[in-house]
């Protein structure tokens, strides 16, 4: 027996939206605190951000649009620079921030031209490999940063993904990085209260520091300004407003070389998202409410998630996968799912649970999660039938791919790939 549709527009009684509300809660969790985690962001304020950037984007697309916005995979690299390695808030939001008014400049483009000239300046052959080296640019971070802490954690970790993402029916089918890092934690708790860490160390499969320290979640308090862990790591990079510990923005050249042009990937991906979003629900969303909404609301997020100190916004395929397998196209249920992240940010015991996440663990997802970046870029092309006999085309990939590598800095590559892509002329 088939499912019942529920159309965009329905508007269910509350008892019956709050269960499929959390489903896609689940689903976009993950993901979405993994980026501030891996970045050095709070995962609270994303969980915030995304929750705020998803009622912004559906209210400039009218609710017509069931999609949710967490945060973008696409903006690590940049971020992590900028985070954790120069430990500069206020030049990764500045960043930020541009990356989210390019969006802004896109949509009054898309609103004189049309799309097709998005496809112009970065086509398949410039997207594939800039999505490549998403992946690729943190192989090392994934294996030698953060697996290496305990191999068997992390590859427990890596398995139990795998095995939900193959195997995993149900709601289970759409949160196998929840379901990861779930296990995984409860693996590692296992591994340093059973006595068995030592021994792993002995072998060398395990480096020298305990898995889990409690403490944090035990003296957190339940109710807990999200930004609070900002003042005490980025103390004099920020100000305070209504409470909020915000981070002041810095607009470095090198910081928006690096962040900004990233942005046209996402769109690329936003494009590929809503076409997927209209054939699940059978709606033709380019045209109404319009692509350029979706890049105005998208814009509109992510220049707030910045303001906030959250990551760049990106519309979710987790998400879209429990559209179609639920056949629940409401979108007040997604308004709904981004009420409920924005009240888990406030939950201080789950900031600091989320704290306590061993790297090992986390490095067993990232070994899975930038790998599969990486193919989609490969994917990327070959749906696209780009013609790699093509010396133009292959001296595009290469140049991105080395550039990416080389320097661990997508934006740059993207804007070598666009650039080459209009100059280099097409064989006749």
């Amino acid at each position: 027996m088939s499912k019942q549709i529920i159309p965009i527009e329905a508007k269910l009684p509350f008892s019956r939206a709050f269960p499929l509300a959390l489903q896609h809660v689940f689903a976009m969790f993950g993901a979405t605190v993994l980026v501030p985690f891996l970045t050095g962001l709070s995962p609270a304020v994303a969980l915030f951000t995304s929750g705020i950037g998803t009622l912004i984007f559906h209210f400039f697309t009218k609710g017509k649009v069931p999609a949710y916005l967490g945060s973008s995979f696409a903006f690590i690299a940049p971020l992590f620079l900028f985070v954790t390695e120069k430990h500069s808030l206020g030049q990764a939001m500045g960043g930020a921030m541009i990356a989210g008014i390019v969006y802004l400049i896109v949509y009054l483009l898309i609103k004189a031209f049309g799309t097709d000239f998005i496809h112009r300046i970065a086509p398949s052959v410039v997207v594939g490999p800039v999505v490549i080296i998403i992946g690729l640019a943190l192989a090392q971070t994934a294996v030698g940063g953060m697996a290496s802490t305990n191999w068997v954690v992390a590859i427990f970790t890596l398995a139990i993904t795998v095995f939900y993402s193959i195997l995993g029916r149900g709601m289970f089918e759409v949160i196998p990085i929840l379901m990861g890092i779930l296990s995984g934690y409860l693996f590692a708790l296992v591994i340093q209260y059973g006595g068995f860490l030592p021994k792993l160390q002995e072998l060398g499969l395990a480096g020298p520091d305990q898995l889990i320290n409690v403490t944090p979640i035990i003296i957190a308090d339940w109710f807990s300004n999200p930004t609070s862990a900002y003042a005490q790591d980025f103390a004099g990079q920020l100000f305070s407003f209504a409470g909020f510990h915000l981070p002041i923005p810095e607009f470095t050249a090198v910081a928006v070389l690096a962040i900004a042009p990233v942005a046209f990937v996402t769109i690329i991906e936003d494009l590929g998202h809503i076409f997927v979003i209209g054939n699940v629900t059978e709606k033709d969303l380019i045209k109404d409410p319009g692509f350029d909404r979706v890049l105005m609301g998208n814009g509109l997020a992510t220049i707030v998630a910045s303001i906030f100190g959250g990551p760049p916004s990106t519309t979710y395929g987790e998400n879209i996968g429990v559209l179609a397998i639920t056949k629940v196209y409401s979108s007040w249920v997604i308004r709904i799912s981004a009420i409920i992240a924005i009240s888990l940010s406030f939950v201080g015991k789950l900031a600091a649970a989320l704290s306590t996440i061993p790297t090992s663990v986390m490095g067993g997802i990232c070994i899975l999660l930038f790998g599969m970046i990486a193919a989609a870029g490969i994917r990327t092309m070959i749906e696209a039938k780009t013609d790699l006999s093509s010396t133009r085309n292959l001296i595009i990939v290469a140049v991105i791919l080395i550039l990416g590598v080389g320097t661990g800095k997508v934006g740059y590559a993207t804007l070598a790939g666009i650039f080459l892509n209009l100059v280099l002329p097409e064989k006749s």
